[in-house]
């Protein structure tokens, strides 16, 4: 027989059966099959790292641009505008201590990881002096500290949990009203507007004010001067503020274009500004010809209402006397603009689409928001009017209006065109404002609600739900329990909190949060992390109000950037030449008022060459990311899975924040 021959026995057809292998080489054989297998498995190997190596300039590229990014924003960072300074401030204080605390204990808990000590529990016998000093601080925070944290943990879980409930019953509430397709409908007999008849039209103000909107003031006007009602029953106030004289010449102007083509505008600026928004209109309701009319539309200077904005709101006023404000709902032009627009569009979309939906449905009352609404005359002089004690002005007058039993109506399908700020810097100020407002207005208005004739429910309802819970509850549990308490119980784990206090319920709150605008889910988990990184912004903003501190009554116009829509470029096709606007200007102006065309033509040359953006640093968010992130490293040691992710992210997104990489980008 062969050598290398094969003796095969076949039982059935179907069935092969090895007998003997006759090989004198079969070692032989089988090495080479080893060596073979041994170069394909060093070849796979190769290439997997020719994969890795290859991944390796990408992402080496990526943190370069990265790490460029930042030291730009940091080179670019305009320390000096400050309107409070750091050291003044007792949270930064409260942060920086912390801080310091945090490191140095890190510092203790790495040596005893590395020395293989128990980070969580007490030994059961000292191996040396450094060892008995360690067993004294598990000690004592085993039996002092973490009964204290934990029954603060407890008490933000249980307002974080009603809160949740909350938000879940108004989520009850949009679904319901979604399934039946409820609408704030208009009585055909109660439609009497004829076209043919302007008298059939009630009278109706439309008041613009505006301060130092440069940017914004050509499209406001010209979308209200468009409006689809009778010329003799409506009047535009446009209500300047500005402090600069250019722009104040470039709004009179254009004021007195639309007038000329037949528009019943006028123009008013107030010599004293005090009062900030609310001072401006009280000044204009002061005015002898406002007893003349029945209702009035407030726009702020960035909205562009569509040309039947009054067909659509004011008719619901017709055969409800009780009925005090028609709120229409905001729209933005730039929600797609960068990161942080997108994020407030979130927001909003749930403010707009749930909460004021909801409240206006079931309650008949929610705050006013400020603009793109009309009220009933007669309800805010019975209301008191304007009032310059807060900062918003606009929730003010709506609570002291729902204390005198007038309803409101929010329309969802009515929608007004506005811009969102751009900046991260425009808007903190802004959401500063409106956090610390309402605790300025809560404090006023507590001994009102209380001794008002409205239901015990309405009270109630004022005071827990519309307050207490969605204004100054909200953002203490959030602040507290995510960026305090959170990364203290890293260094005390005998106070850690459950993962579904930091996992599961922030998420399905979130979810809850996004439906109204379900094209934004994939920037949930950016939108989780953002809100918890505005809750020190609101937090602070929220004490400020409450206690009445110094940056509680700060007023600071929300920067805008004047981004058109194309109604406006249509409005704006219809104007004439620039040369014969200025000869227009020039026949109607004094000899004063040609000086100031003078100037403003020499200023509008440097306009064109835009100055470079000043980034700031925002050290209080950048103090909470190196904290946060120290408590993800403790984490770390720890072994803890959820902790550790949610810390390093959250990190992560306050270093984003405080280095101001969110927003309005570097030119």
């Amino acid at each position: 027989m062969a050598p290398s021959s094969v003796v095969v026995t076949i039982d059935k057809s179907s069935n092969f059966s090895l007998v003997e292998v006759d090989n004198s080489e079969a070692s032989v054989f089988l090495e080479k099959q080893r060596t073979a297998s041994t170069k394909q498995f060093s070849w796979l190997l190769l290439l997997k790292a020719q994969r890795i190596l290859s991944f390796v300039p990408w992402l080496t590229m990526g943190c370069s641009k990265t790490f460029v990014s930042v030291k730009k924003r940091i080179a670019l960072s305009d320390s000096t505008k400050d309107e409070v300074k750091y050291k003044e401030r007792v949270m930064y204080r409260f942060v920086k201590a912390f801080l310091a605390i945090s490191v140095l204990a890190l510092g203790v808990e790495i040596f005893a990881y590395f020395q293989k000590w128990d980070l969580n529990f007490i030994p059961n016998e000292a191996m040396g002096l450094m060892h008995l000093c360690y067993m004294g601080w598990v000690a004592f925070r085993a039996e002092y500290l973490a009964p204290f944290i934990t029954m603060l943990s407890k008490f933000c879980v249980l307002l974080f949990l009603i809160q949740s409930v909350d938000r879940f019953i108004l989520g009850i509430g949009f679904f319901w009203i979604k399934f039946k397709k409820i609408k704030p409908g208009i009585d055909v007999d109660d439609w009497c507007y004829d076209a043919e008849d302007p008298l059939s039209f009630p009278m109706v103000l439309v008041q613009i004010p505006m301060c130092n909107e440069r940017e914004v003031y050509q499209q406001s006007i010209a979308a209200v001067c468009q409006l689809d009602w009778p010329k003799d029953r409506i009047l535009i106030q446009v209500l300047d503020d500005s402090s600069d004289e250019v722009i104040q010449i470039l709004i009179r102007n254009e004021v007195s274009l639309w007038r000329e083509k037949g528009v019943n505008i006028i123009y008013r600026h107030r010599f004293v500004r005090t009062g900030y928004k609310a001072g401006n209109l009280h000044s204009a309701m002061a005015c002898d010809y406002v007893k003349n009319y029945e209702f009035v539309a407030i726009l702020d200077a960035d909205f562009q209402p569509n040309p039947d904005f009054l067909l659509l709101t004011v008719p619901h006023f017709k055969g409800k006397p009780d009925l005090g404000l028609v709120q229409a709902r905001w729209s933005f032009v730039n929600k797609d603009e960068n990161l942080l627009t997108r994020l407030q569009n979130i927001n909003l979309c749930f403010h707009f689409e749930v909460e004021q939906q909801v409240n206006g449905h079931f309650l008949n009352f929610f705050g006013f928001n400020g603009t793109a609404g009309v009220w009933r005359i007669k309800a805010l002089e019975e209301s008191g009017g304007w009032l310059e004690r807060t900062t918003v002005e606009d929730m003010d007058i709506a609570v002291r209006a729902h204390l005198r039993g007038w309803k409101f109506i929010y329309l969802n399908d009515v929608r007004v065109l506005c811009e969102l700020p751009e900046s991260y810097e425009a808007y903190k100020k802004q959401q500063h404002r409106w956090h610390s407002g309402p605790m300025q207005l809560f404090r006023l208005c507590l001994p009102a609600i209380l001794s008002s004739k409205i239901s015990k429910w309405k009270k109630a309802n004022l005071i827990f739900l519309f307050f207490l819970l969605r204004k100054m509850i909200l953002p203490f549990y959030s602040f507290t329990l995510f960026c305090v308490i959170l990364p203290l119980t890293m260094f005390i784990p005998e106070a850690e909190l459950p993962i579904w206090v930091i996992c599961y319920v922030p998420v399905t709150m979130s979810v809850l949060n996004i439906l109204p605008s379900p094209k934004s889910f994939p920037f949930l988990m950016p939108y989780l992390l953002f809100e918890n990184t505005m809750s020190v912004t609101k937090f602070n903003a929220m004490i400020s109000g409450l206690f009445q501190l110094g940056s509680a009554y700060e007023w600071v116009v929300t920067k805008k950037t004047g981004r058109s829509s194309e109604s406006d470029l249509l409005a704006f096709a219809e104007r004439e030449s620039k040369s014969f606007n200025e000869e227009k200007i020039q026949r109607r102006l004094s000899d004063s008022g040609l000086e100031m065309l003078g100037k403003l033509k020499e200023q509008e040359t440097p306009v064109v060459e835009k100055e470079k953006n000043k980034n700031r640093i925002y050290r209080k968010e950048v103090a909470l990311a190196f904290l946060l992130l120290t408590a993800a490293a403790r984490s770390l040691l720890s072994a803890h899975g959820i902790h550790f992710y949610f810390l390093l992210f959250q990190g992560l997104s306050f270093l984003v924040v405080g280095l101001d990489l969110i927003g309005e980008q570097v030119n």
